[in-house]
């Protein structure tokens, strides 16, 4: 079992930034894969970043060079840090974890989710 509690979102401009957190707890965190997802309100839920246990990373391409996902094993957690954020990026964002310990892009590797934080991004 993997508890997991985002934090971090919040209203900002166009080219304003978020810094997204995401601990966890309840098992190994250094072990598993930890991913971004996002869902805009009448969309599916789509993949935004993950890092793998050996920091390994991927990104959808919308946010390659805005986005930087990252991770602090100290203190069971990943961040996900968003810069130049625009109205497309408006979404609720979840954290999520694999035991896999890989960067995995699709929701079904994915074993746990957190509850979801709003983003807003105003034009």
């Amino acid at each position: 079992q993997v508890q997991l509690v985002e934090s971090g979102g919040g209203s900002v401009q166009t080219g304003g930034s978020l810094r997204l957190s995401c601990a966890a707890s309840g098992r190994t965190f250094s072990r598993l894969g930890m991913g971004w997802f996002r869902q805009a309100p009448g969309k599916e839920r789509e993949f935004v970043a993950a890092i793998s246990w050996l920091t390994t990373t991927a990104y959808t391409d919308s946010v390659k060079g805005r986005f930087t996902i990252s991770r602090d094993n100290a203190k069971n957690t990943v961040y996900l840090q968003m810069n130049s954020l625009k109205p497309e990026d408006t979404a609720v964002y979840y954290c999520a974890s694999n035991r896999a310990g890989a960067a995995h892009s699709r929701l079904t590797d994915y074993d746990y989710w957190g509850q979801g934080t709003q983003v807003t991004v105003s034009s």
